[in-house]
């Protein structure tokens, strides 16, 4: 890579890193396309017998074959552990003091406990690529996919602008305690008319 292309790397903000030319209320807009998001809530299957779980997968076989242009996506909604856990085992192949070790092991089962009880801390999206369509046909639109989602036995809905920040924020950076993103940093402390 060149300086010249560095420089320009380096000059671009977070957005166009990721392809986003803009977050709306109800898209992630890029140059291939709108990008809607449909937040499904998820279902505990350890609690259901074969049967209902053959037929959760044969109902979302029909959401995905009555539109051709799902994607979807399955993301954490909470905090890996998984490099704390690394960093205590290699400690503790290196500790000598029994101490010590005793209190690495305690910390290492400590975020076993953490990571057990958010197991279940998913997100899935179901994602519309727009291309070309109207804005007066949109809504319509969407709101005809989110039916057939919800006809089929999911519970859904379209994703505001915040869940889009929220769900950039987990992806991107594993952020899961910003209870409101900002569109700029520092964007809450600018005071208006001064």
């Amino acid at each position: 890579m060149s300086k010249k292309q560095k420089k320009d790397k380096a000059a671009c903000s977070t957005r166009q890193l990721m392809g986003i030319e803009e977050i709306k209320d109800y898209c992630i807009a890029t140059r291939m396309g709108n990008l809607v998001f449909f937040i499904i809530k998820p279902t505990n299957i350890s609690v259901l017998p074969d049967s209902s779980i053959s037929a959760r997968i044969y109902a979302l076989l029909n959401v995905v074959k009555g539109q051709a242009e799902i994607e979807m996506l399955a993301l954490n909604s909470k905090e890996s552990f998984e490099r704390n856990k690394d960093f205590y085992r290699e400690r503790l192949s290196q500790e000598e003091l029994p101490a010590v070790r005793r209190l690495l092991e305690q910390d290492s089962k400590h975020l076993d406990r953490i990571q057990v009880l958010m197991a279940s801390s998913r997100e899935f999206y179901i994602i519309i690529r727009l291309r070309g369509e109207q804005e007066s046909d949109v809504f319509s639109y969407l709101s005809r996919i989110e039916q057939n989602i919800n006809d089929n036995g999911f519970t859904t809905r379209r994703a505001t602008e915040q869940d889009l920040k929220k769900m950039l924020g987990v992806y991107f950076e594993q952020n899961v305690t910003t209870e409101k993103f900002e569109d700029f940093d520092g964007d809450r402390w600018v005071i208006v008319g001064e």
